[in-house]
């Protein structure tokens, strides 16, 4: 039963595909429109940030990212996700704004010291390889860059803790942790992080 349960999560939240998987986006637009659209904010987007967006799921962090940047990248190993995004931000993707791309933390296809901020929002939780995910994003990120991550808290597995010790084994530095509450009353505490890739640092293997 719980290798059932484990595939149901992963149809309609992880890797959304089919009717679960639509079930999923729609949820996923409504519960986390806010937390998507509060870390964009925060992470005080230029117009010249290449900015790397990690599972942007139905897109709505993906649109409020391309409202403020011009050179935005959404990576998701669902099609059903990036057609839903597609959908969302046609007129971003037709300008030359946002382009979407199969992908994952661990190896999301881009190249090394490209981007300047790292967006990923409900999703560190479910990443199976924290060592090899944020040895990526530190590998992508350009000396200076940022990387911002939101989770539900009582999802994360070790708490912010566990996530700043992830973060700093990959090279990061100027760690922050705090949470947010998102607004509604169905809505679950945020843990969310902050961190930058050392100027003169190295790429961490």
């Amino acid at each position: 039963m719980a290798n059932i349960g484990t595939r149901l999560l992963e149809m309609s939240f992880g890797r959304p595909s089919g009717p679960l998987g639509r079930i999923g986006g729609r949820l996923m637009a409504r519960g986390n429109a806010a937390t998507e659209r509060h870390l964009v904010e925060i992470a005080d987007l230029g117009r010249q940030d290449a900015v790397l967006i990690l599972g942007p799921g139905p897109g709505v962090g993906l649109e409020a990212a391309g409202a403020r940047s011009g050179h935005v990248i959404g990576i998701d190993p669902s099609e059903l996700m990036l057609e839903s995004c597609r959908r969302r931000s046609a007129e971003l993707i037709g300008s030359g704004t946002v382009r979407l791309a199969r992908g994952v933390a661990a190896d999301t296809g881009q190249p090394a010291g490209s981007v300047d901020v790292v967006l990923a929002v409900n999703n560190v939780q479910i990443w199976p390889d924290w060592r090899a995910a944020f040895g990526e994003l530190h590998r992508v990120l350009r000396p200076g860059g940022r990387v911002l991550v939101s989770a539900h808290e009582k999802w994360l597995p070790g708490g912010l803790a566990a996530l700043a010790a992830a973060v700093e084994r990959a090279g990061f530095e100027e760690i922050r942790t705090w949470t947010w509450e998102p607004p509604g009353r169905s809505a679950t505490t945020a843990a969310q992080l902050r961190a930058r890739r050392a100027v003169t640092a190295e790429t961490t293997s």
